[in-house]
């Protein structure tokens, strides 16, 4: 199983991210969301970005983004490129314009969101389920896609915490993708992350 830590806005975070023993595979920055806490400013983005990532992928998270900020994070190291609420034709075009690898967001509220994710499945490289709560922390019933066969690998968001039972997302998913569930009082959490990390490990470990 591969993890996601997304929301880092700080530098002793990521450095820590990058040199664990056990890093994630992704690492995700909220890029164009002002509403979110997470957010973080361009020329701040810009330095952060210039610590190693390691063996780690770094992912804009971008939210219908326009061609301002596209052409603003153009240069940056990212890997990935996060879509949220972008039609089939502009991730085409984006995935074409920028060549970043794209990992294709699909809010789910029922079973028809579910299904979106085919008008989607020849484009992007990673389908992520996530709950519809954007900025806030929300779930979203995983018994939903629990049956999908997607030809491509599948990543979790929605509220997940490292207090669950995190053995059963594999169930579900190739990828957990966490945010808020690494958090004290809305900044990330040294311990909670390597928690999380290490139960990451152990499930590897025992398969």
């Amino acid at each position: 199983m591969k993890s996601k830590i997304c929301g880092i806005s700080d530098s002793v975070t990521l450095k820590y991210l990058t040199g664990h023993p056990n890093p994630p595979q992704y690492i995700g920055f909220i890029v164009n969301y002002p509403k979110s806490r997470r957010f973080i400013e361009h020329n701040q983005l810009r330095k952060l970005l210039q610590i190693d990532k390691n063996d780690c992928k770094y992912v804009a998270v971008l939210v219908r983004p326009d061609e301002s900020i596209l052409e603003k994070i153009k240069d940056l190291p990212f890997d990935y490129y996060q879509l949220y609420d972008c039609t089939p034709s502009e991730v085409t075009s984006i995935k074409k314009k920028y060549n970043k690898k794209i990992i294709i967001a699909i809010t789910v509220k029922n079973q028809n969101d579910v299904v979106k994710y085919f008008e989607y499945n020849d484009i992007g490289e990673i389908i992520l389920f996530d709950s519809k709560g954007y900025e806030k922390s929300m779930s979203f019933d995983h018994q939903l896609i629990k049956n999908l066969k997607i030809n491509k690998e599948l990543m979790l968001a929605g509220n997940i915490q490292i207090e669950d039972n995190l053995e059963n997302y594999k169930e579900i998913a190739d990828i957990i993708d966490i945010s808020g569930g690494l958090e004290t009082s809305g900044l990330k959490d040294i311990s909670k992350i390597n928690i999380f990390l290490k139960k990451i490990k152990l499930i590897d470990s025992e398969t």
